[in-house]
């Protein structure tokens, strides 16, 4: 059909969730990237003697954890929905 204009609903749900869930991966590998520099630090700091450094390092390590475990849900539930 030509000269018509793309239809813009073309692809749908399911490019927003595929972009959706692209977006959501990246941002879980960079969260897991620092989530394993502050995890580090932390143990490092306790290993030398410093508990006091070390405590929150790893409390934030564990908020982290959590995000990560949240947009992993997401992903799975997008994935799953959008099956």
């Amino acid at each position: 059909m030509r000269g018509q204009a793309p239809d813009p609903h073309r692809g749908g749900p399911t490019r927003r969730s595929q972009v959706a869930v692209d977006g959501a991966l990246a941002l879980m590998a960079v969260l897991l990237i620092v989530q394993m520099w502050v995890l580090t630090a932390a143990l490092e700091s306790f290993l030398a003697g410093h508990a006091g450094a070390a405590m929150p390092g790893a409390a934030f390590s564990v908020g982290l954890l959590l995000a990560n475990f949240g947009l992993y849900r997401l992903v799975a539930g997008t994935v799953r929905g959008g099956s």
